[in-house]
């Protein structure tokens, strides 16, 4: 009978510590912040050519283990006007969840904000790595919300299938 607590109690502590260490991993460990000087939000003009944004207030992190663990947030003096009538808009924006501790970023209420027209969405660099779109959105009172998104170039090459015409030419991938 001892043998046996000392086994359960075995399994339940490398339990608690492995499902400690996996938490940690995916929330804390390859996250780091980046500022305002360490990267450009920008945004792609209905011509085509990707400009700089200005902005304030600057909040970022992003993780060098995914291109989709990149989050900012940040002020801007453009209106949803001016962005409406110069930049290209995305349709198919899906703010991805952020860590609980970069509290600036909801990806809930910003897919709200989507839904309901007090926010909208532009493409920020579309294919900035093969299969990724970087995403910007700005709502009614100018705060403004970046983040990496898989397009359909990368979603139809990565799981494989022959990508859509309209994408450049998939690279190789392993």
């Amino acid at each position: 009978m001892n043998r046996a607590r000392w086994v359960i109690t075995g399994m339940l502590s490398f339990a608690a510590v492995f499902g400690a260490v996996l938490w940690y991993v995916q929330t804390r460990a390859y996250y780091t912040p980046v500022s305002v000087e360490d990267v450009s939000i920008i945004a792609t003009r209905f011509d085509g050519t990707a400009e700089p944004l200005p902005i304030s207030d600057f909040q970022g992190i992003d993780a060098d283990t995914s291109p989709l663990r990149f989050r900012a947030c940040f002020s801007t003096p453009l209106t949803l006007a001016m962005m409406t009538e110069t930049y290209r808009p995305y349709g198919d924006a899906t703010p991805l969840i952020a860590p609980d501790w970069f509290d600036c970023f909801d990806a809930g209420a910003l897919t709200g904000a989507l839904e309901d027209g007090t926010a909208l969405a532009f493409l920020g660099e579309g294919n900035f790595i093969y299969g990724f779109d970087s995403v910007v959105m700005l709502t009614e009172s100018g705060r403004g919300y970046a983040w990496h998104q898989i397009n359909s170039c990368g979603e139809a090459a990565y799981n494989g299938r022959p990508v859509p015409a309209d994408c450049p030419p998939a690279p190789e991938l392993n």
